[in-house]
């Protein structure tokens, strides 16, 4: 072999230059620098400075030097598994980029590193390098010959494959989500295509029913629409590739500022990609034209060269009423019968999902006629125009159902995800302020044990009233494993508050300590009950007996077992702490904050949480995380619903060129016409924002039902506050909406626009 590079990886949590913690909790990591013959180390190759020759010096990489402030020749405050040390920057490095992670990358010089974070002698991994003429599988057969046999040994090429396999599967989701969106995008697009080539073709009625007129059939007057659609839809995937690749691009940073551990490297722009985008432009432009296209050819020519456009067929619109109820009833149905069947209903409630969404477009031309105008009597107060403005909705039910119907699709979506993680934020607070008692919950970044001096400065704090810790040890009882965490009796009451099934917190101070405290769960594992005595062999071999002196439901900020810490000390080999609990004077505030760290001495490696801490690490932070990147690709079927509600006043405006100029010849001003369009942009999308809303909040419902196994306590939460954000929002969104068409009509010479056609 050509050379030999010995690897240590553990924990080391840095702090800036101003005193606070780098770095996201998990990916805070230290190693060694293992210099080769020519003095480098080739995985961390020196970019400033030089390597590290002692204990007193550490490297580290770019991205942490960046967040950090730090230069060449500064003192750098970290800590690996105990009191904060001050080490010396002799170099920076370039490294796997972990900044897209949030994470911070160390490095101290092999002997340093094997003392802080392994043992003197040893190292993680080894990696080989083979001679030239060597294969990878003679190398690692020789190795698997000197190593071992519980020793795992993979070539280059089988580590690459792993690696690229497990960057895959992490990647499998996240495609899997984009599509989800996509698909939403696309569908919500259909509405504005069809929008825009039924006002097209109506436009053109003339010009088609004289091609029907010197010959040309129905089959050639539809082929021409598609045709124009496919060209269409063309320009429409040429275009919207490029955009693609700036979204990509956009996406790219979002999840790196948001330490979603988003890989370094180049734009991949593959083949299939390229053909997916102008395949999916033309067969999603060609079906939402195909029926405006098939309407336009059904027309008679005479009725067409005469413009005698009429409404849709009452029975039409009845058979389409009929169909549209059957759907909502079948999702509504559906959705009621998954959101109670737990886990299982998780993957099958958005099939009856989307068929209520699709019953409630069907209905909306029915829907839009009475919806838009119990609106009347609140706009009419603008004089003419808000007489004129919900009239002209009203005339076209199908126009105006189909642009709103866009706009619900997108609201729906947010208003639907904003209820479950609502509701699944307020639900862990709830439960982390009747819970923990305490004011905060101090503990190590790296998940990792305190050492018992942390406690003993902390109750030394004159700014803490009570405290305990949580000490955990590995006990056997009837022949099982069991972790009993040590509390003390005398504080814990002022620091938890479990809700018993029975028992309570008094019984750790009863029957001279030898109570044992479960949750549920554990009670259920073991099958242990109330009451019962259980032997138990501590982990310095003593032996001794426990009786079960309470049962408390399950609980995230619980440990599962609690029992006297003066029971459990004595037996202990070495006292570290899983996390202390402490209760101040003046609650969980900033200040009490700061004067606890400097207590500590600032140590980056020790944690302070209050309940909204806990809660946002138990999972709110994740949720408003998620939550904000699904927010950003909803609003890509926002924006276009948006410009679907443009493009049908700006065809409608041209479509009644001739009735506006009649409007203004009878004294209708330019102000008055722009704030008759500036009303019905308004008025239809409030009534697509409110049918979107009603039916987010029904299937946010539904999906908090199927998540409330996972999250304890989940209680729905409709948040009015946002929703009515989300009203005003629609309500923006149609003034802006109609300010390029109100312009037009407008600024439409009255002398002009009675000519028109």
């Amino acid at each position: 072999m050509a050379s030999v590079t010995g690897s240590v990886e553990g924990f080391a949590a840095v702090a800036a230059k101003d005193g606070h913690p780098l770095g996201e909790d998990d990916v805070t990591m230290a190693g060694n620098y293992f210099p080769q013959a020519d003095g480098e180390d080739n995985r961390h190759p020196l970019t400033a400075g030089r390597a590290p020759a002692g204990p007193d010096e550490v490297l580290m990489d770019t991205s942490t030097a960046d967040q950090g402030g730090y230069q060449v020749g500064d003192t750098v405050r970290l800590a690996v598994d105990g009191p904060v040390l001050h080490r010396k920057l002799v170099g920076i490095v370039r490294t796997d980029d972990t900044s897209g992670s949030g994470g911070t990358s160390v490095f101290f010089d092999d002997a340093t590193a094997q003392k802080l974070l392994l043992k003197p002698g040893q190292y993680d991994g080894v990696s080989l390098e083979a001679e030239r003429g060597t294969s990878e599988e003679r190398l690692a057969a020789e190795a698997r010959d000197l190593l071992p046999d519980d020793s795992e040994v993979s070539t280059g090429a089988q580590l690459r494959a792993q690696q690229q396999a497990e960057a895959a599967e992490g990647a499998e989701g996240l495609s899997q989500v984009l599509l989800v969106f996509a698909a939403i995008a696309l569908f919500v697009g259909i509405f504005v295509i069809g929008n825009t080539f039924t006002m097209l073709v109506t436009q053109r009625s003339q010009e088609m029913a004289l091609m029907r007129a010197v010959g040309a059939d129905r089959r050639q007057v539809t082929r021409s629409v598609l045709i124009e659609a496919a060209l269409l839809g063309l320009c429409a995937g040429a275009a919207g590739f490029l955009l693609g690749i700036g979204v990509a691009m956009g996406l790219r940073q979002l999840f790196a500022s948001t330490g979603s551990g988003f890989p370094d490297g180049p734009l991949v722009i593959a083949p299939g990609t390229v053909l997916v985008s102008f395949l999916v432009g033309v067969v999603v432009t060609m079906l939402a034209a195909y029926l405006p296209a098939r309407s336009a050819a059904a027309v008679p020519p005479v009725a067409a060269m005469s413009a005698l456009h009429t409404p849709p067929p009452i029975r039409g619109l009845r058979r389409r009423n009929a169909i549209g109820v059957a759907l909502i009833v079948i999702g509504v149905l559906g959705v009621l019968y998954t959101a109670s069947s737990g886990e299982q209903g998780r993957t099958t409630v958005l099939f009856p999902a989307v068929l209520l969404l699709i019953g409630i477009i069907v209905v909306t031309p029915a829907l839009s006629g009475p919806a838009i105008a119990l609106a009347g009597p609140l706009v009419r107060r603008f004089g003419v125009p808000g007489t004129l403005a919900p009239r002209n909705a009203r005339r076209n039910p199908r126009r105006t159902a189909s642009t709103a119907s866009a706009l619900m699709i997108g609201l729906s979506m947010v208003t639907g995800l904003t209820v479950v993680a609502v509701s699944a934020t307020t639900s862990l607070r709830q439960r982390a302020e009747n819970t923990v008692t305490a004011d905060f919950e101090i503990s190590s970044r790296n998940s990792g044990h305190l050492p018992a001096s942390v406690h003993d400065t902390l109750a030394k704090s004159t700014a803490v009233t009570s405290s305990s810790p949580q000490r955990q040890s590995a006990v056997r009882i009837s022949g099982d494993e069991v972790n009993l965490t040590g509390v003390d009796p005398r504080s814990i009451g002022d620091l938890l508050d479990p809700s018993f099934a029975s028992g309570s917190l008094a019984a750790l101070g009863a029957d001279g300590g030898k109570n044992l405290l479960i949750d549920t769960s554990t009670a259920d594992i073991y099958g242990w009950t109330m009451g019962q005595r259980v032997p138990v062999v501590y982990g310095d071999g003593s032996r001794g007996t426990l009786r079960i002196g309470g049962i408390y439901r399950d609980d995230e900020f619980l440990p599962a077992t609690m029992m006297p810490l003066t029971t459990l000390q004595p037996h202990l080999k070495e006292i570290e702490d899983t996390s202390v609990l402490v209760h101040t004077k003046d609650g969980d505030g900033e200040t009490v904050r700061r004067s606890l760290q400097r207590a500590l001495d600032q140590n980056p490696l020790i944690q302070l949480r209050n309940t909204d801490d806990l809660a946002e690490s138990a999972g709110g932070e994740a949720i408003t995380l998620l939550l904000n990147v699904l927010y950003g690709l909803l609003t890509m079927a926002v924006v276009i619903a948006v410009l679907g509600v443009v493009n049908t006043l700006a065809m409608s405006v041209f479509e009644r060129t001739r009735e506006i100029g009649m409007l203004r010849a009878v004294g209708l001003q330019p102000e008055q016409t722009k704030r008759m369009i500036h009303l019905e942009s308004v008025l239809i999308s409030l009534f697509g924002a409110l049918l979107g809303i009603g039916a987010g909040i029904f299937l946010g419902w539904a999906a908090g039902r199927l998540v409330s196994d996972s999250i304890q306590g989940y209680e729905m939460v409709i948040p009015w506050g946002r929703i009515a954000v989300a009203l005003a929002g629609a309500a923006f969104v149609g003034v802006v909406a109609g300010l390029w068409p109100a312009r037009r009509a407008a600024r439409l010479n009255v002398l002009t626009a009675l000519k028109a056609d």
